[in-house]
């Protein structure tokens, strides 16, 4: 439960941030690779900075301060740290290609980045090999966060996953780009088209949402994830470990999940791992 704030407070004090595990390419900011056991704290990182998000991708990290900065560090050889270079970093390092433009929201990918911007903008850089920046006639690889300009309207939120990525507009769209889920969808449901948002390497909207405003989007190994403004949560993609709540192997179009299976109370917020989902709910009344 959140504590109530008052104005007599002292302000908060500065964050302490704490990392371990695997460390092969230096993503935990130690400044080594070894892999950590026990959770050790970054003492030079947060001296005066406050931290919003903190968010992590197949070889590298990301944490936004208060403000709107950006500080990044590890596995880098598709430019995914947005630097400039395809070095990799250990320590946490500020992103100075964004000076003067604040960062809302970062989400990692397995080689490449999606960032949101406190204007609504989205930016992205790493690896283009599957459409995965949005940028369809882009390099590569992109060692410089740059526009993707398709998306013509303000955005609230971004994903990503695997190999795609999403973003949730502020009028409720929702539009995904990279072929990541479209391998999985051709070898599962033999002789279908599957829907342009699946195969798509520039930024297209996903059809079967139309009847929702979409306020959050999530995006797994190979599935994605929709949360409405009326609570309800929208999957598709792979269902390899069950994570789409349905006995399909995989949905190429997105499916509600039903009310039910989260004891008629509304979704409120959602994360995804790799290959699972948690949600968090509260009660919903239902009409007779």
């Amino acid at each position: 439960m959140e504590r109530e704030s008052r104005a007599s407070e002292a302000p908060p004090a500065a964050a302490a941030l704490f990392a371990w595990g695997a460390n092969s390419y230096g993503q935990l900011g130690l400044g080594h690779k070894e892999d950590v056991l026990l959770p050790q704290q970054l003492n030079d990182f947060c001296k005066s900075k406050c931290i919003r998000r903190i968010t992590g991708g197949g070889g590298h990290s990301a944490v936004v301060t208060d403000g709107g900065g950006l500080f990044v560090c590890g596995l880098n050889k598709d430019g995914q740290l947005g630097l400039g270079h395809t070095e990799d970093v250990l320590y946490f390092t500020p992103c100075k290609s964004l000076l003067g433009c604040p960062i809302q929201q970062v989400a990692c990918g397995w080689d490449f980045t999606i960032l949101l911007t406190e204007n609504g903008q989205v930016l992205s850089c790493g690896s283009n090999s599957f459409g995965q920046l949005g940028v369809p006639h882009g390099p590569r690889r992109c060692v410089i966060p740059q526009p993707v300009e398709l998306l013509r309207e303000k955005v609230v939120c971004v994903a990503a996953g695997l190999r795609h990525a999403l973003a949730a507009t502020v009028s409720g769209m929702v539009f995904q780009w990279g072929t990541g889920l479209a391998s999985s969808g051709r070898r599962l449901c033999p002789g279908k088209t599957l829907p342009l948002f699946l195969t798509a390497k520039e930024p297209s909207r996903v059809t079967g949402l139309e009847n929702s405003k979409a306020i959050c989007v999530l995006a797994g190994l190979d599935h994605s994830a929709s949360l409405s403004d009326a609570g309800e949560l929208y999957v598709w993609g792979s269902n390899k470990h069950g994570q789409l709540a349905t006995q399909a192997a995989f949905l190429p179009v997105p499916q509600k999940i039903d009310v039910h299976c989260f004891q008629n109370e509304k979704v409120t917020a959602i994360w995804s791992g790799w290959t699972h989902l948690v949600a968090q709910t509260g009660f919903l009344w239902l009409r007779a």
